[in-house]
């Protein structure tokens, strides 16, 4: 019989109140763990990876998150029906909410994770900092009091000095956050942050903190259970973050002294003693660049989305702790028995466009990894949708070596060798971060984007020009492809030379980076491409074996659209002969009249329809992206010509939406 079934809180069977990677992840551990496991989901996951892993499934409501995954009673109702023992969180959604909490308790029903006293008290930042500041845990000069008056917190900032930094205290991930330099600045600076806050958590209430220019963002794992015992798993660093979103996540934190080390694990400790923490938190910190003194930020009542860097560095299960200490029982190491082994690194795989500024990519997912020498924790498999109901994360990346240089070299061999192809994803810039001598050489600050792309991301030119040969090379010469195997015999297409002069087809390729014309030159000493005026030798398409200057080349044809990726860029393109289209590199909808989806997004609202007169400005249709509402308006005056979509579409980032004709000006 499982130590679970026989516990002091018996647990069975455990129903995973989540979705994606972390949802599959719980689900790994309890099922090895011998427990019964119940996936729920709402209409946009019925074919998840989650919900094929777990024993059983239940739907629990539509595509919205607040009708599903939100949704405590259908949750609750979903645990009563299938006779769950215990509901595991997650992160995210419901992982932090006190309210949750205590209506599994009422449902008797046990809660993996601390207990609605602890979630409340850390929920709050400014309740937090006054509980850290009473057990001797450093803090950010700063102010938490109860006083929201603009008067007050505008005298308490000249207090602290500026640069100040106004945040939400209900909330995280970057909303209601301000920084602000000059008091002049502070009064527009506060009422935007505490509008964002209201609308973002329900809560305008802000405090003030000294603003750190140059941070890292250090964090410490601990894991407490009912019988007094707390530990630390030591330390992280995320300090490479994308508006206060975690990219890159690493253990131990490089670059600390001793001391500094030593401080973080002992503060993060006092504060989870002081509110008897049981279960997996993390304590996150702050502080200067080369300076050995941090400041409590907040804590996180939950699994971290970088928990695997500790688990790969410990050896230690999280979420079997959790389990653990869910059921009663005491840990299973003391801290003397807890031990720091090698480095470890993970990057965070999103559905995004990294060239157009992190916009969300939607779309359906053709092959994915995984790859050996890498741990891959994804929620994404072969055919997997993609839409904008949910966070872009896709899956993490993780690799472990002995040292942290290692370690680094093993995360880039495998995101080159690691196959993601149908969607557009940062795959490719997260590769780009680790080359970058500021990661390479344990330097990164939360500056590090900005200062390491001041530009913003965009794929090297030569290697998106290699990519797109390798996708034309494969389009015509891979199974299924657009020429003969042998461009000699071709009808169509090719200029031949000669009998010993090389055949030549020039192309034109669309794909997911813009357009390019490029030729393909086959003769008896073999292939090459013509690209943006440079020569690029070519290897032929081999089926599954096809490699190009040793990395593997992952290819595979849908339909019109050839899915190519090569050294972690991946890219969809449509691949034709130039002399027998005008072009496949006619922009979609370009032309005065198109109007165009800024981003991929949810029409809600259509206006026209065809034949309609409009006037320059006139609104033409509504859509939702990003959580915004965008108003698309005629660009000139004209006539309705087309309508390519209906209120209620999901279209992606540039889709054709509505095409007008402008009236002729006269002269």
């Amino acid at each position: 019989m499982s130590r679970f079934a026989t516990a002091p809180n018996p647990i069975r069977s455990l129903l995973v109140a989540n979705r994606g990677e972390i949802a599959v992840r719980v689900i790994r551990t309890a099922r090895a763990l011998g427990l019964r496991t119940i996936a729920v989901y709402s209409d946009a996951d019925a074919g998840a990876p989650h919900v094929r892993a777990a024993d059983e499934a239940v739907r629990i409501g539509p595509a919205s998150a607040a009708e599903s995954y939100l949704n405590i009673d259908a949750i609750l109702a979903a645990a009563r029906a299938t006779g769950a023992d215990a509901i595991h969180p997650g992160y995210g959604f419901l992982s932090e909410n006190a309210g949750f909490v205590r209506a599994c308790d009422a449902a008797g029903i046990t809660f993996v994770g601390p207990s609605a006293d602890a979630v409340a008290a850390m929920g709050s930042k400014i309740a937090a900092k006054r509980i850290a500041a009473e057990h001797g845990v450093p803090t950010v000069p700063g102010y938490h009091g109860d006083d929201q008056s603009p008067e007050t917190l505008a005298r308490e900032a000249e207090r602290i000095g500026y640069p100040v930094l106004i945040k939400a205290s209900a909330g995280g991930g970057g909303r209601g956050m301000r920084a602000v330099h000059k008091a002049e600045e502070f009064s527009s600076a506060l009422s935007a942050a505490q509008a964002e806050a209201t609308s973002a958590f329900g809560d305008g209430s802000v405090l003030l903190e000294r603003f750190i220019g140059r941070p890292r963002h250090l964090e410490v794992q601990v894991v407490g259970d009912a019988h007094g015992n707390i530990v630390h798993l030591f330390e992280r660093d995320c300090s490479v973050q994308r508006n206060n979103q975690k990219v890159i996540e690493e253990a131990p934190a490089p670059n600390l002294t001793p001391a500094a080390r030593e401080a973080l694990q002992d503060a993060a400790l006092r504060l989870a003693r002081a509110i008897g923490y049981t279960s997996a938190g993390t304590v996150e910190f702050i502080m200067e660049e080369g300076s050995a003194e941090p400041f409590f930020l907040e804590m996180n009542t939950r699994l971290q989305v970088e928990h695997p860097v500790t688990e790969e560095i410990t050896g230690v299960d999280l979420v079997e702790w959790q389990l653990i200490v869910a059921a009663g029982l005491p840990l299973p190491l003391a801290q003397a028995q807890i031990h720091a082994r090698g480095h470890a690194i993970e990057v965070r795989l999103a559905a995004e466009r990294a060239d157009q500024g992190f916009a969300p990519a939607i779309g359906r997912f053709v092959r994915v990894g995984p790859v050996e020498g890498m741990r891959l924790d994804t929620g994404i498999a072969d055919g997997s949708e993609v839409g904008l109901h949910y966070d872009s994360m896709l899956a993490k990346a993780i690799a472990w070596a002995p040292s942290r240089a290692e370690a680094v070299a093993r995360l880039s061999a495998g995101l080159a060798r690691l196959p993601v192809l149908g969607t557009p994803t940062n795959q490719a810039f997260l590769k780009d971060c680790l080359a970058r001598p500021d990661f390479a050489q344990a330097r990164a600050t939360t500056r590090f984007l900005p200062e390491n792309f001041p530009e913003g991301w965009a794929p090297e030119p030569r290697a998106l020009a290699r990519v797109r040969a390798l996708a034309a090379a494969f389009w015509m010469w891979g199974p299924g492809g657009g020429a003969a195997a042998t461009p000699l015999h071709a009808r169509t297409g090719f200029r031949v030379m000669g009998a010993r002069r090389p055949a030549r087809v020039e192309l034109d390729v669309s794909d997911d980076y813009g357009t390019a014309k490029l030729a393909l030159i086959r003769g008896p000493e073999g292939a090459s491409a013509e690209v943006e005026g440079e020569t690029l030798p070519l290897t032929l398409p081999s089926g599954e074996g096809w490699v190009h200057e040793g990395l593997p080349v992952f290819s595979l044809r849908d339909g019109d659209t050839v899915h190519l990726a090569h050294d972690a860029l991946a890219l969809s393109a449509q691949v034709g002969l130039a002399i027998e289209i005008d072009s496949l590199a006619k922009v979609e909808g370009a032309g005065s009249g198109a109007l165009t989806a800024p981003l991929p997004g949810l029409v809600t609202q259509v206006a026209v329809r065809p034949g309609d007169r409009v006037a320059q400005g006139a609104t033409v249709l509504q859509m939702e992206a990003m959580k915004l509402v965008h108003t698309l308006a005629a660009h000139a005056a004209g006539t309705v010509a087309a309508v390519h979509c209906a209120a209620g579409d999901t279209v992606r980032a540039g889709a054709l939406l509505v095409e007008i004709t402008p009236d002729e000006e006269e002269d």
